[in-house]
């Protein structure tokens, strides 16, 4: 496997498009790692700091995720070092679309990522621009779709990922409508989890989860763990967080996913990040979703839940462990020989499982069917996991090396 995965890690990609503004400072990476299939995917993310490097270790993600969620294209990302606070931020991204634009129409389909917006943002910029769906170029470069078939997998694109969800088991009761693409990698996260403990053995219902992140994915996971019993004991958020270790019943649960702000945690009893950032490794608790920004989690925090307790870790975020390496460090290592870690490339690949599902001839438009398909598709891949090896670590070890045998 680490062979294999040297091999994978130092293959130079074969695209990379730089693009400098020319209005502001901000500066923006595509990375294609491959065109497998005739095609790559990946979604576009903004923050400041990031760099050609990280956009290039989260193509490689991408092309390790297709091979669970297909279709079997190669990786791909885009990112643009700005603040996404910045007032320009609008202006900035309609100027990236428009550089990016050939690649779109012809062999790189996109989606909203960290700080970027897919119905907001990524869609109606693209639109503006005649693109008809930000997945189009690989509609086009891998599917060879004649116009009549382009036409419906566009149609069903469009429909399935900005789809409002009416049906209450996928969504939070509340006044706020929500859409397939706020709530679906969530759902995966947690249905990974689900999943897991069907598979390996033991029951789900009563056990203590910690949520890193009250973003789309952190607080959605949260919610769908605390439909099957899941006990929140810990939310950590970069603005503080809130501890209860009798667990957080649902109704609070939605509630605290209603009341945010974008990303930001909103609670009157907010404990500040610096004495979250103390307590919360050292809570009693089975479950860990790391649902923030990649690379956060240190080799003593990782120490501190293991003794504390922790059975399972499924990846809300890519590559949570502070290692430089793309996939899997010292760290990720570490924790993977002791307890068992969901990769992020099986557990948060519903948004790419949706393109994918939408793309396919069999697709049905309906919250049903399409949360469904993302559940099955987390499930098999976790099966193959299992029938390869049954033990209950090296779990990341293992799905990597099933991925990486389709790719080398």
């Amino acid at each position: 496997m680490k062979d294999l995965l040297k091999k994978f890690e130092n293959k130079q990609p074969e695209i990379v498009f730089e693009w400098s503004d020319s209005e502001s400072e901000a500066e923006g990476w595509v990375v294609i790692n491959s065109l497998r299939g005739g095609a790559a995917g990946g979604g576009t993310r903004m923050r400041k700091g990031l760099d050609k490097r990280e956009v290039e270790s989260l193509a490689k993600t991408m092309e390790v995720k297709f091979t669970v969620s297909g279709p079997p294209i190669g990786g791909a990302k885009s990112g643009i070092n700005f603040d996404p606070n910045d007032p320009r931020k609008e202006e900035v991204l309609k100027r990236w679309y428009k550089a990016v634009m050939p690649l779109l129409r012809n062999y790189y389909g996109t989606g909203g990522d960290m700080n970027v917006d897919e119905i907001h943002q990524v869609i109606p910029i693209t639109e503006s621009y005649g693109l008809w769906h930000p997945q189009e170029g690989i509609v086009n470069g891998h599917f060879h779709a004649t116009e009549p078939q382009k036409i419906r997998k566009i149609g069903q694109l469009r429909q399935g990922v900005s789809k409002v969800l009416e049906d209450p088991h996928y969504t939070p009761n509340g006044p706020k409508k929500y859409t397939v693409s706020d709530m679906i990698t969530g759902y995966g996260v947690a249905e990974a989890v689900r999943h897991f403990y069907k598979i390996w053995g033991g029951k789900l219902k009563g056990k203590r989860a910690i949520i890193q992140g009250w973003g789309n994915v952190g607080a959605a996971a949260a919610c769908f763990l605390a439909v099957e019993g899941v006990k929140v004991v810990g939310i950590i958020d970069r603005v503080g967080g809130l501890i209860n270790e009798e667990g957080f019943t649902l109704d609070e649960i939605r509630e605290l996913f209603l009341k945010r702000e974008g990303n930001k945690l909103v609670a009157d009893n907010l404990i500040s990040f610096e004495e979250m950032n103390q307590k919360v490794w050292d809570l009693e608790s089975e479950i860990f979703i790391p649902a923030a920004a990649s690379r956060l989690i240190t080799q003593s925090q990782a120490e501190r839940m293991v003794n504390a307790g922790l059975e399972v870790i499924s990846c809300g975020a890519n590559v949570p462990f502070a290692d430089p390496e793309i996939f899997l460090g010292p760290i990720g290592v570490w924790v993977d020989e002791r307890i068992s870690i969901l990769p992020d490339f099986i557990a948060n690949c519903g948004m790419a499982r949706v393109f994918a599902y939408l793309m396919s001839e069999k697709a049905v438009v309906t919250d049903e069917a399409i949360f469904n398909d993302v559940s099955k598709t987390i499930q098999r891949a976790l099966r193959k996991t299992f029938e390869k090896n049954p033990e209950k670590n090296r779990l990341a070890q293992t799905s990597l090396e099933i991925a990486l045998k389709q790719l080398i």
